[in-house]
Parts: structure tokens; sequence; C-alpha cells
């Protein structure tokens, strides 16, 4: 059996820009995009912390070193600059896999400067 599991995210990603006429997609930071494990024109799922909102789209590759977390085209509509976003992409893994899997988990700045890595949610304690 294929189980669809966090393949990676970026976390708490900062909006930099949205670009309402334009063809589509996210225009995300080509460094953030390999640090994650993020492939240009692969399905990422983006959820607005700002507003709740959550859509699909997928990622485009953008300047590297510049930070760039870009929404384009309708997804221009779900997201203002500066809002933070978690953007994440799944991917479908077998069961005989699930022992051994880790997803790979970025953390962002207010930059868009990845702070430090992960591959498990740290558990909290109320």
């Amino acid at each position: 059996m294929l189980l669809n599991m966090l393949k990676c995210k970026l976390h708490q990603a900062r909006v930099t820009q949205t670009e309402l006429d334009y063809e589509g997609s996210c225009a995300i930071d080509a460094e953030l995009l390999d640090a994650a494990g993020i492939h240009e024109y692969e399905q990422i799922q983006i959820y607005n912390i700002a507003n709740g909102e959550r859509f699909t789209t997928y990622a485009i590759r953008g300047e590297a070193g510049s930070g760039m977390i870009s929404m384009n085209g309708a997804a221009a509509h779900k997201a203002n600059e500066g809002d933070r976003v978690i953007i994440c992409a799944y991917a479908q893994v077998d069961q005989e896999e699930l022992a051994s899997y880790q997803p790979t988990l970025v953390y962002c700045d207010e930059h868009n400067r990845i702070t430090h890595r992960r591959s498990a949610i740290p558990l909290q304690v109320a």
C-alpha cells in the first residue's frame, strides 16, 4: 500500500511579492527549493498562517539567494506580501519504507534565510 506522506516543507517562509498578471505558480528562491528537495514544477500545498487560506499550485525556480517567495496568478489572491506561509510537498511512500522514512523540514527567518533543519517535528508539551 502507498501512503501520502509529507516529503518536505518550508516552514514560516515570508511572501515577498505577489504577481496577479502572471501565468501562475509560486516562485521560490532556488536555494530554498534545493534545501527542501522541492523540484521545479512539482505540486505544492501552501498554508497561509496569516489568513488560513490553503491552496495548491506548483513551484518554479526563483533567483538563488534572493529570498523570493512570489505568489503568482490566481495564488496572488490567496496571500499578501509579508504573510507567513508553510509550503509543503508530499510523496507516496510504500508502507514497508515507513520505519525509516523522514521528511525534510526547513525553517526560515523573516528574510527567508534558513535558520535550521529537522527531519521530525518535536513534541510540544503543554
